[in-house]
């Protein structure tokens, strides 16, 4: 036996809504010896259909920008859902941090760009998420971690659409919201603790309630996630 062919030959599901596309695609990869190729259509019936019919250890969506991306990436979520032990790898012409981070959300394991790249890598790319791990380039790694790193903020609005608190204060009650005690508020905002309860006095007294269980629940029916305002290290968010 050839010692560089994999003895197990990975069974992956192309989904294109690109007919021509995925012929080409599906020829080339079928004159490698370690993939079994089938396709189907890249909506969430067909591939659910395709999958029961011929299990597959790797799906490979062919994202289409011309038309509706979010029904593909809702289908991409869909069958994360159904089948989570599936890998399914993004290939895309090109992206940007929305839908780097949305794709990994979504449950891909590997976001692949067809622009300038050898036909080899999207190999290698489907091997290594056959043996579960992930294909990620350093910018898209990048958003991740700017991602996980980020103070996360939650506006409180009152009856007419307004803010009731400031930049900083939305930070606290996000974090609140998020089960974080007094103390692990203050190690995240950089704060001392007594600071902490200030804000919090303060945010009491102008949502109109007085305890934290209040506040999760308030935040829960009046509160609009956003993104970080702020990041640890970097320079506060001033109050407003």
């Amino acid at each position: 036996m050839n010692p560089s062919v994999p003895s197990v030959t990975v069974a992956v599901l192309i989904a294109d809504s690109n007919r021509m596309q995925a012929q080409l695609l599906t020829s080339a990869l079928r004159r490698r010896s370690e993939f079994k190729i089938s396709t189907c259509p890249i909506d969430t019936s067909s591939i659910l259909r395709a999958v029961a019919a011929s299990p597959a250890k790797v799906v490979v969506l062919s994202l289409n920008h011309s038309i509706d991306v979010a029904g593909q990436m809702a289908a991409l979520r869909q069958v994360h859902l159904s089948h989570p032990a599936v890998a399914k790898v993004l290939l895309v012409e090109s992206y940007d941090r929305l839908l780097v981070l949305n794709a990994f959300r979504c449950g891909a394991r590997g976001i692949f760009c067809i622009d300038n790249t050898h036909f080899r890598m999207l190999c290698r790319c489907i091997q290594q998420v056959a043996d579960g791990q992930v294909w990620a380039n350093t910018e898209q790694l990048r958003f991740l971690l700017d991602l996980v790193s980020e103070v996360p903020t939650l506006s409180v609005l009152n009856s007419r659409g307004q803010k009731l608190l400031t930049p900083r204060e939305e930070q606290v009650v996000a974090l609140v919201a998020e089960g974080l005690s007094n103390r692990n508020i203050a190690l995240e905002l950089v704060l001392s603790e007594h600071t902490v309860k200030k804000y919090l006095f303060r945010i009491f007294d102008k949502v109109g309630i007085s305890t934290r269980v209040e506040l999760v629940l308030y935040a829960v029916n009046h509160g609009d996630p956003g993104r970080a305002a702020w990041l640890a290290g970097m320079k506060a968010v001033p109050d407003s």
